[in-house]
């Protein structure tokens, strides 16, 4: 008998995703945070313990350590010690910015050295076999204007992250503006918290898939063959 073991585990759903770490903690924030239900500062803390413990969960889970899981972690109890210091809500709206921000920078000089993240973003050696790809590749002679889709790429991947950057800070400082530690304050986060999907997400997600499908018909065009021929087959 094979064991299993070794074999690679699922991540969860973007359902599970979408109601542990947005639909469940805008409930509670929104509903729940009054002075005669959780309170406040409770309600602040049973709903952002749902996204940190199913983060770890999610890391346990994986068996490996994912760089963007961690950041959400991270990025979320920030967020809960801001309001619990009750410091100004402009520290949020600072550090909402300053994640995003921080990723569109580092993968801009990383366009300038021998291992550029847009490679680790869309050339997942997961997905593609990397191989295969670039020795197609070498045989039409297209490499090098290859590894120019790829900049170009990489491009468009920064600037994805400098619009949810600066949509971030912008969504902050025009809904957060009672005073942390009340219930006014903790509804506003619940606010930001549902607008957050349709006001940055999409359109950050809108200009990576382009990034993606931009490579991925490129790959078609310059080796002469369909991208279904370098996917790893299961």
């Amino acid at each position: 008998m094979t064991s299993t073991s070794n074999q690679p585990k699922k991540s969860s759903g973007l359902l599970s995703n979408l109601l542990i770490n947005v639909v469940i903690p805008a409930i509670i924030l929104s509903k729940f945070s009054g002075e005669h239900q959780l309170g406040p500062v409770w309600g602040l803390v049973v709903a952002l313990a749902f996204p940190v413990c199913f983060g770890v969960w999610e890391l346990k889970h994986a068996g490996k350590v994912n760089f963007f899981s961690v950041l959400g972690v991270i990025s979320v109890l920030l967020t809960g010690g801001i309001a619990l210091l009750q410091l100004d809500a402009k520290y949020i709206a600072i550090k909402e910015a300053a994640i995003p921000g921080a990723i569109g920078v580092a993968v801009l000089i990383s366009q300038y050295t021998r291992y550029p993240l847009v490679k680790k973003f869309i050339l997942n050696g997961e997905l593609l076999d990397n191989a295969k790809l670039y020795a197609a590749l070498e045989q039409q002679q297209h490499t090098l204007a290859f590894e120019k889709k790829l900049a170009q790429a990489g491009y468009l991947v920064a600037a994805s992250f400098f619009l949810s950057s600066a949509l971030n800070y912008i969504l902050a400082k025009v809904i957060l503006v009672s005073p942390p530690g009340t219930t006014a304050f903790n509804e506003e986060l619940g606010k930001m918290t549902w607008l957050s999907y349709p006001v940055i997400v999409l359109p950050s997600m809108a200009m990576l898939f382009f990034a993606i499908w931009f490579i991925f018909s490129s790959i078609s065009k310059l080796t002469g063959k369909e991208l279904d021929s370098f996917m790893h087959t299961p």
